[in-house]
């Protein structure tokens, strides 16, 4: 073997690998299947924990962060689901739980009561240790008899790492000493789990140890309520209506753009309030789980872009923009899943014409900020993209687009925003914050604020975000 040479010495086997390491033993389908069904088991898993705390999560960072992971592991799921599908293995057999005690391992760290143990649990033992596994595949599989799946540990192996360092940075950042300590019986049970399965990917003699559960030891319960941390001090304030200053002709594009980073910033609310419909939505074929995930990740996405939107034009953001979390409230504690689907379907159908999306590249590319363009013409085509995934899992549910569009809309009109009683139970006084936002942007540009901006006032107490008017009982 050692003699074998490739043509003229050009890379022998497509460059997969050398000669002498294609002619090592490696994996038989056997033990390459069952190693792939518990990397699978682990990305579902994590991507239901990484779901499962956005809303409640406090911290913004955080609940962006998970927003982008639960994609990443959505992603690996479906690889990996079809990398199974290719191996003999009708019926997949994709839903059974590979060991009990892996599955109080993920059990446990779901149910993690605090953001500190919630952290801990996931990127310093859980993919840190799905890490090792995809690591442990690729040096003892064959590279080029299983090279479909040797691709798939290496590019998962790319964004484990990414997720990794963010976790540590985020480890070093709200973990001291103390709570380290104050943790560590807890992680040694997580320990404890993989090593009495086995290892994560199950190739280790499971120690024996009889695993009692701390954490999950009563059932999880989703929380669906959001929570923001403080740098969100008004998340009841509906004082400011964007849509209408948008809208309104005779405004200019430039402060505009300033209710379109606000806009972006508000879809922190997509993110918490699709969580709830994936976390609470059972039974659905994997490929809807992902292509909601794909959706959550994009809201997110454009939150970010109204965050550093408003750090380009030097407005401080946390103190003179009160972004709420009304929405994401009144849909998750008081409409259904599919309710909560079909208000997403009834205003992503509305952004599509020509005075949606479109309508706000343009002011955007008229305000002459291509920051802000650049990010409108992304937004645009997230949105056709959310526009099919609305058509692909949730139209089918009607005889027609039209039946689908107007039950959106009826179930927008049921959830009660109780703008006056919030006011009354001193929850916010909707402050408008407008004029703090508009004169700290003219202030870093070095111009003078336009009276007649200076002076917009309309809430939502009586016309929501599609201009509608807000009926009485909501």
């Amino acid at each position: 073997m050692k003699a074998y040479q490739s043509y003229r010495n050009l890379p022998p086997l497509a460059g997969l690998c050398t000669v002498e390491q294609a002619a090592a033993p490696g994996l038989s389908i056997d033990a390459c299947v069952a190693r792939l069904k518990r990397y699978h088991y682990a990305f579902k898993r994590l991507h239901q924990v990484f779901n499962t705390r956005i809303t409640a999560e406090p911290v913004y960072e955080l609940k962006m962060g998970f927003s982008l992971h639960a994609h990443l592991c959505a992603e690996h799921v479906d690889a990996l689901r079809k990398r199974v599908g290719e191996m003999r293995e009708p019926p997949l057999g994709l839903d059974v739980i590979p060991n009990d005690n892996l599955a109080i391992f993920f059990d446990e760290i779901l149910a993690a009561p605090t953001t500190e143990e919630l952290l801990t649990g996931i990127y310093d033992v859980a993919v840190p240790a799905l890490r090792e596994a995809l690591q442990n595949h690729m040096a003892q599989t064959n590279l080029l008899a299983d090279a479909p799946s040797v691709r798939l540990c290496r590019f998962a192996l790319l964004e484990m790492e990414d997720m990794i360092r963010f976790g540590r940075q985020c480890l070093a950042s709200l973990i001291d000493t103390e709570a380290a300590n104050a943790m560590a019986s807890w992680r040694r049970l997580l320990n404890d789990c993989l090593d009495a399965a086995g290892g994560l990917n199950g190739t280790q003699t499971p120690s024996g140890k009889l695993i009692a559960r701390q954490h999950s030891a009563k059932p999880f319960r989703y929380n669906n309520v959001p929570r923001r941390d403080d740098r969100f001090p008004d998340p009841y304030n509906m004082g400011v209506n964007a849509e209408v200053f948008l809208y309104d002709e005779s405004m200019p594009p430039d402060a505009k753009v300033l209710m379109m980073f606000y806009k972006r910033l508000r879809e922190i609310d997509v993110p918490e309030m699709m969580a709830s419909i994936i976390a609470e939505t059972t039974g659905k074929p994997w490929a809807y789980y992902r292509d909601m995930t794909r959706q959550l990740w994009d809201e997110a996405r454009h939150a970010m872009m109204g965050e550093l939107g408003f750090a380009s034009v030097g407005v401080d953001w946390p103190r003179n923009v009160m972004v709420n979390f009304t929405w994401s409230l009144g849909l998750n504690t008081q409409l259904t899943p599919i309710e909560r689907h079909a208000v997403l379907y009834f205003i992503e159908q509305g952004l599509m014409p020509k005075n949606g999306k479109r309508y706000e590249w343009e002011v955007a590319r008229k305000s002459h900020h291509p920051l802000s363009a650049l990010f409108q013409d992304y937004d645009w085509a997230d949105e056709v993209l959310h526009a099919r995934i609305g058509r692909d899992w949730y139209l089918k549910e009607f005889k027609n687009a039209a039946e689908a569009v107007d039950y959106g809309d009826k179930c927008w009109s049921k959830v009660l925003m109780n703008w006056g009683h919030w006011r009354e139970q001193g929850k916010t006084q909707h402050r408008n914050w407008w004029p703090d936002c508009y004169r700290d942007a003219c202030q870093s540009a070095g111009t003078t604020p336009d009276a007649r901006v200076l002076a917009y006032a309309t809430t939502y107490e009586q016309v929501r975000a599609d201009l509608k008017n807000v009926s009485a009982s909501a």
